[in-house]
């Protein structure tokens, strides 16, 4: 550990403890950091977690961390994979502990003293990851068994992670000089701090900076008795009873611009929304997304890039970001002219009722619904009663028992970091426990807005046995209200399915090495998840779930059949608002060294008026919330979704070509190939171990009706 970093976590132990200089500090036996977890199944001990454990953990963490790489550059026995990569392979568990604990809360149910936390570390972290990637000493042992790698008797996932460790090193400035190390180090810094920032703005945008306050009932007109009900309880809990409030939440805001007759605050909802971070107050992120861009375009060329989006897509399956463009772009051709159609049939339902106003972007849910009325006889009402979050809930997990043997039994003697949330352990056929799942369900103003799963413990593999891992899926779904459930809308019931596609990844991984276990390029991450999405509307798996909260009874036929005729419904402006916000983030990291926006807003209009977007529709995300590429880990990696949404079509369509969605064989061999071992080897190698051939576009242009 470096002198500076040493009088950097003393001062910051001043000042989070009122350790004295010159005292000596010794582990707090009641930090549950600092030993085993005596929990069931080893789960973290959210009841005896408490927020001023995490910095003295994170820092003797660090601590341990840097001792076991010492051990590794000061061992005198030549490198070999046992005692450099495997070493290197197992470090760091403690602070890895920490780590998953600590930034997963702080995502799910943060607070003012954790975001303070956040903010101390980020730098300090920043700097240690700098501090080992950067170390000659190390690098140079790596090396050393990465250049004999053929010829010491390793096995094929040895060599993998020999190859993934080495390269590794090199994307991170192993190979670079003294002087552009230290401009590194600088750019990382930046940039951690930087995303942080970028994040709380979001959280206080979306969480506390706008409310619609309704107090005039005619101002509802339109909207379903339960989402009314439900503005109706947030604004009670806001002090505010008798009223109605309606937030940014899309639970709240998608229903209001879906159903709300009053135009001028369908506007200001989203108005609200779209204008986040954009507001020129504390909050306002474009700085922090010009800086960061111009950072990230340095980055790249100290790497030897020519921008930020070459030197992430270099990785990734499409490997080039012509290969990228051309993929966008091809589909964007195809999907505006669909989009347009969408158009033009509203607003002729707006001209026919003398709406006497040309549609906004503000007007689209609303005359979508009523499109899809028109064309369906189709009212998303309709179907919620038929999808409560139980029996969503349950024919998920139904689904994956019938794929894969796998059950899901409820535990309640979990610690939970808030009190909404459930515990299932999950095993397979045989019994055997297989990991641990947390469902976390509903918003709330310390949690962050969309749906994310992730995990408190990987699955690995630990003194030659086998970790179980614990995973995490966090949503922001329409919470019960009064004496209802929680009920879903379609898209929130797809989401749920798409999350725990992500958790069947992380409990079915297998592998010895941390490095590779479950580990896959960025453009394969969401074919998991995507896939689970397919089966949730198969009139087959509907009839297991889809069941009304009152009466029990199952869907009628009437109802799928709506479903499935409506499956294209509004697949122009889904995809068209997808593919611009993708084309946007390519936009930014393309740009090369020294990339300077000076104006964020004009350089988003610049992009759009590019590709011809038309302005009724907005880029899913625009620069001041693109959460994903500026606090998300997705930066030039939107178009991600897309390119995996291609695997995923082809792998539901060959379920379905074999005449049975539950094909056991296909689900064997797809369970084995792209998720338990999908870190075996290159993505698209282990997706043709299951499907054969390379995947096929048709699928997708079909299920999407861009063709």
């Amino acid at each position: 550990m470096k002198n500076s970093l040493l009088m950097l976590i003393s001062a910051l132990l001043i000042a989070f403890t009122g350790c004295k200089s010159g005292q000596k500090t010794t582990l707090d036996a009641n930090n549950p950091f600092f030993g085993e977890y005596t929990t069931p199944f080893e789960v973290p001990p959210f009841d005896k977690i408490d927020t001023s454990h995490y910095l003295p953990a994170f820092i003797e963490g660090i601590k341990q961390h840097d001792a076991e790489i010492a051990a590794i550059i000061d061992n005198t026995e030549a490198p070999t994979f046992e005692n450099t990569i495997l070493a290197f392979d197992k470090s760091g568990k403690l602070l890895s502990r920490v780590s998953k604990v600590f930034f997963n809360v702080n995502e799910a149910h943060t607070n003012d003293q954790m975001q303070e936390i956040a903010k101390k570390v980020s730098p300090i972290l920043s700097k240690h990851n700098d501090d080992i990637s950067m170390n000659a000493r190390l690098f140079e042992r790596i090396k050393a068994v990465y250049d004999k790698r053929s010829e010491t008797n390793l096995d094929a996932q040895q060599i993998r992670a020999v190859e993934k460790y080495y390269r590794d090193f090199e994307r991170q400035g192993a190979n670079l000089s003294k002087e552009d190390q230290d401009q590194l180090r600088k750019i990382n810094e930046e940039l951690s701090m930087l995303a942080i920032h970028f994040g709380d703005n979001m959280l206080a945008e979306t969480n506390k900076n706008f409310q619609l306050v309704i107090d005039n009932t005619a101002d509802l007109d339109g909207l379903p008795e339960g989402v009314i009900s439900a503005a109706a309880e947030t604004a009670k809990a806001a002090g505010m009873d008798g009223k109605w409030v309606f937030t940014l939440s899309k639970p709240s805001m998608i229903p209001f611009l879906q159903y709300a007759k009053n135009r001028a605050l369908r506007e200001k909802i989203y108005r609200g929304y779209f204008m986040r971070g954009n507001n020129n107050n504390a909050n306002d992120n474009k700085k922090i997304v010009a800086d960061m861009v111009r950072l990230r375009a340095e980055k790249a060329a100290l790497l030897g890039f020519n921008n930020y989006a070459a030197y992430t897509i270099d990785e990734n399956m499409a490997k080039t970001t012509q290969t990228v463009d051309d993929f966008l772009n091809k589909l964007m051709v195809a999907a505006l002219p669909l989009a347009k159609k969408e158009l033009l049939e509203m607003q002729q339902i707006a001209d026919k009722e003398g709406a006497g106003f040309k549609l906004d972007s503000w007007d689209w849910w609303f005359y979508a619904e009523k499109l899809r009325k028109m064309k369906y006889d189709l009212d998303e009402n309709e179907l919620k009663p038929y999808f409560s979050l139980t029996n969503v809930r349950d024919g998920m997990f139904a689904v994956a028992g019938k794929l894969y043997g796998i059950t899901f039994n409820k535990v309640t003697n979990l610690p939970v970091y808030q009190q909404d949330v459930e515990t299932f352990e999950v095993k397979e056929a045989d019994g055997t426990h297989l990991g641990i799942l947390y469902l976390d369900y509903y918003p709330r103003d310390t949690k962050g807005g969309g749906a994310w799963c992730t995990d408190f413990r990987a699955s690995g593999w630990e003194n030659g046995k086998k970790v179980d891992p614990v995973i995490s899926i966090v949503c922001n779904f329409t919470p019960p209200t009064g004496d209802m459930p929680a009920l879903l809308n379609w898209d929130e019931t797809t989401t749920l399915f798409h999350e725990f596609g992500h958790a069947l990844h992380g409990l079915f991984t297998q592998g010895k090495y941390t490095r590779t276990a479950g580990n896959v390029p960025q453009d394969y991450v969401e074919l998991p998840s995507q896939v689970m999405e397919n089966w949730a509307g198969e009139p087959e798996v509907l009839r297991m779930y889809a069941k009304h909260y009152k009466t029990g009874e199952v869907i009628p036929d009437a109802l799928i059949t709506k479903i499935q005729n409506s499956g294209l419904f509004n697949q122009g402006f889904d995809n068209v608002e997808y593919i611009a916000a993708s084309i946007l983030d390519m936009d930014y990291h393309k740009l090369s060294a020294p990339a300077d926006v000076t104006d964020v807003v004009a350089f988003e209009k610049s992009a759009m008026d590019k590709i011809g977007l038309i302005p009724e529709i907005l880029p899913r995300y625009r620069s001041t919330y693109f959460s994903h590429i500026f606090d998300g880990g997705y930066a030039a990696g939107y178009y991600v979704y897309l390119w995996a949404a291609v695997l995923d079509a082809d792998a539901f369509d060959y379920f379905k070509q074999s005449g049975d969605i539950f094909n056991p064989e296909l689900a064997n061999s797809f369970r084995k190939n792209c998720l338990s071992e999908c870190g075996d080897d290159e993505g698209m190698v282990q997706y043709k171990k299951f499907r054969g051939q390379e995947p096929s576009l048709e699928p997708l242009m079909k299920k999407r009706g861009l063709k």
